[in-house]
């Protein structure tokens, strides 16, 4: 008998004008913790696509083999059947269904032709019980309960399929570290149950404690497999396969750090959510000088992005009190259109549901912020239009065939750069970047601080909003620390610890 639940062999995937996958091999041993990774464009989504029968058999060459046998999907429910379940990093799940309802959703338990409420209830709550949410009530709505819980809702919603095989998409990328580090340790548990895994991630740290082997793919291919039993499993190997080259450290130095005047400032700023009938942020005092990268930290729902939402202009969302100058001069923006005509951009934290237009392509968002400087009298210059998307294309290296791809078919990574140009056409002094390498592979990011390092020695002031301390640490020139709405500290990029920061950010 064969060591291996899975082998798939010889994988090969092709889309109008790409070839995603080219010969893809990749096998995974019963009962291991098995992680994929690789760049954004890599095939990681797309292997585990043609796994998982969203690709059914017929549109890839190759072969799935299962337990021995050779697999022939022809939809997901098909792999269902046959013990795999997928959960991807946008979490599928009913928002205004209960837990219970969510957890046996296309798989109900009936007696006759009735759903047997009852029992669904009862083995919901076992199913709960497995992923450690025992205090969670199965008749909660699904959108009562946080992000990291839903996720674990989405693990017993796979279990109760009597899954062998789970795949996990990006499962920690909008989890905070305490979220994130329950999930890990379920997953490991779940390997003690005899649940075999493959996680994909762009976290390494997280790569490195949880897995057993690494397989690498890049532009497509497989590169390597890695094992943890023989050593060799390091962030420094993983970094050097997946971008074929060495990066040796992943926050570039700028060339000089010189600081101007404040261009942005914030004096007792407060906002009032009329949603939930309370101020969400206190007497906020900030500022931001020329050529500066100041970080925002904090732990999720500290109010950090609702911060940059209420500085970009969202009337409609909070009552705001306080005084925000530019330039040493006082503004009021009533809506984000006033931010821009003042310089203030904003790239959103989330950039598939309010950053960017998946159905357009490249050119249309890139452009669509600044449409006027490519008009005349109402009237675009499309050649013009053309002529700036495929320069920010070039400039911030967008892997597309061309301007004319559409965005949602596009990496996350490359998806993020879109969005990054269509804020950057509109020549900003101030940029606002909330969680910017949310994500996106390592050398992506690499890619964007080093563009981050180049804007601001230009003269551009960022203000960076991110959950992932190092990131703060590591391209912050000072730190603002929010907790519970408030300022809770300042530091210096010298003076900055994850100690401090963490200490600060729990006040």
């Amino acid at each position: 008998m064969s060591n291996y639940i899975l082998e798939m062999r010889n994988i090969t995937k092709t889309f109008p004008g790409v070839k995603a996958l080219s010969n893809v091999n990749f096998k995974v041993q019963k009962g291991e913790i098995h992680c994929l990774v690789g760049e954004n464009g890599a095939g990681k989504s797309t292997l585990m696509k043609v796994l998982s029968g969203v690709y059914p058999y017929g549109e890839y060459e190759g072969d799935i083999v299962l337990n021995g046998e050779v697999q022939k999907y022809s939809a997901i429910s098909d792999s269902e059947k046959a013990g795999i379940a997928i959960i991807y990093q946008e979490l599928a799940l009913v928002p205004d269904m209960t837990v219970y309802e969510n957890i046996f959703l296309g798989h109900e338990i009936k007696k006759g032709r009735l759903i047997d409420w009852n029992e669904t209830i009862q083995k919901a709550g076992d199913m709960l019980k497995k992923v450690k949410l025992a205090k969670v009530n199965p008749a909660t709505l699904v959108k009562d309960l946080g992000v990291g819980k839903q996720q674990l809702v989405e693990i017993a919603k796979a279990l109760s399929k009597n899954v062998k095989l789970l795949i996990l998409d990006e499962p920690t990328a909008a989890l905070n570290e305490d979220d994130s580090e329950n999930l890990l340790k379920l997953i490991k548990e779940l390997k003690e149950q005899g649940v075999t895994s493959i996680m994909i991630s762009h976290k390494l740290k997280e790569v490195i404690a949880i897995a057993d082997t690494v397989t690498v793919l890049r532009d497509g291919q497989t590169i390597c497999s890695l094992s943890a039993e023989k050593g060799e499993i390091s962030e420094g190997v993983i970094i050097k396969h997946m971008v074929g080259r060495e990066i040796d450290n992943i926050y570039p130095k700028r060339s000089n750090s010189s600081f101007g005047e404040n261009v942005l400032e914030v004096k007792d700023w407060c906002a009032y959510d009329p949603k939930v009938g309370r101020d969400i942020l206190h007497n906020l005092n900030f500022h931001v000088r020329k050529g500066e990268i100041i970080g925002i930290a904090g732990l999720m729902g500290a109010g950090r992005t609702e911060l940059a939402h209420s500085i970009f202009g969202n009337p409609s969302d909070y009552k705001i009190k306080g005084d925000l100058y530019i330039l040493g001069q006082k503004k009021h923006f009533k809506s984000p259109s006033d931010a821009i005509k003042a310089g203030v951009a904003y790239v959103t934290e989330d950039r598939k549901g309010n950053g960017l237009i998946l159905i357009d392509d490249i050119k249309q968002n890139i452009t669509i912020a600044n449409l006027r400087t490519l008009s005349q009298q109402g009237v675009l210059n499309k050649n013009e239009e053309v002529k700036t998307a495929n320069y920010y294309k070039t400039s911030l290296n967008i892997k597309a065939p061309s301007v004319e791809q559409k965005v949602g078919n596009l990496s996350g990574g490359n998806q993020q750069k879109v969005s990054l140009g269509k804020w950057l056409f509109v020549k900003p002094n101030v940029l606002i970047l909330d969680e910017p390498t949310r994500g996106i592979d390592v050398g992506a990011k690499y890619e964007i601080y080093t563009l981050m390092n180049k804007l601001v020695e230009e003269g551009m002031s960022i203000i960076m909003i991110s959950s992932e301390l190092p990131e703060v640490l590591g391209m912050s020139d000072r730190i603002y620390v929010v907790s519970e709405g408030k300022i809770a500290g300042e530091l210096t990029a010298e003076e900055a610890t994850q100690e401090k920061v963490m200490e600060m950010a729990t006040v």
